[in-house]
């Protein structure tokens, strides 16, 4: 799938001047790469929202509107923290023909005999995977078939992945990857019975000492 943006380059400006551009619905970014100058740039929040859900950080975009366009990945996305709008992007210029070393997503599909059998609970160890690809093979995620957990001993392990055709990992082959743990029954205790009996003799027992206590003050008093 490919994504577009269209861009303008920006002059370097104070705190004050980014916030007036982000309210008139721009997003300030900035383009770099190993061949590629720090070029300030703006773009449409709407527009980058819509291509940052889809695309996420794994998937090659293209800026038009600068001098050539540019094939990127987005890099960084500054969030505001409390509404956590973007507000500030850094986009990571691609060489062509040359290897990426990117952290994709993995989607985990099919059924676990473990899970679905014995009552198990699916635990991912790991929610993406680092490879090493050239743009033109980059996946946007990696599925990850669970159909081989059997049992509670058995894991799935990044060198039991089937990896697109050009796409290598630069995991450690023995990393797990999802395993499934027995599921454990919650125990809940009883409370323990209270004496009532005891509680009232008690209680007597503190009002029965009080009296003589009030006694004893008379007498010491006479």
């Amino acid at each position: 799938m490919t994504f577009e943006l269209t861009v303008e380059k920006r002059e370097r400006t104070g705190t004050n001047s980014l916030g007036a551009l982000r309210a008139e619905g721009f997003i300030p970014a900035v383009v770099y790469g190993k061949k590629e100058e720090n070029t300030p740039i703006k773009l449409s929040i709407r527009d980058f929202k819509k291509a940052f859900k889809s695309a996420g950080e794994s998937a090659i975009i293209t800026l038009k509107g600068l001098d050539d366009d540019k094939e990127v990945l987005i890099h960084d996305v500054d969030f505001e923290p409390v509404k956590g709008e973007p507000r500030h992007v850094d986009f990571y210029a691609i060489e062509r023909g040359k290897k990426l070393t990117v952290t994709v997503p993995l989607e985990f599909i099919g059924v676990a005999p473990a899970v679905k059998e014995l009552g198990g609970v699916l635990v991912k160890v790991l929610h993406e995977l680092e490879i090493e690809v050239l743009p033109r093979d980059l996946p946007q995620s990696i599925e990850v078939d669970i159909s081989p957990i059997a049992d509670f001993e058995t894991s799935l392990h990044v060198k039991d992945l089937v990896l697109p055709e050009g796409v290598a990992s630069t995991a450690d082959p023995e990393e797990v990857v999802a395993s499934a743990n027995e599921a454990k029954e919650e125990v809940f205790e009883e409370p323990e019975a209270v004496d009532m009996d005891a509680i009232e003799v008690e209680e007597k027992g503190k009002g029965e000492g009080s009296a003589e206590d009030g006694a004893g003050d008379e007498k010491s008093a006479e």
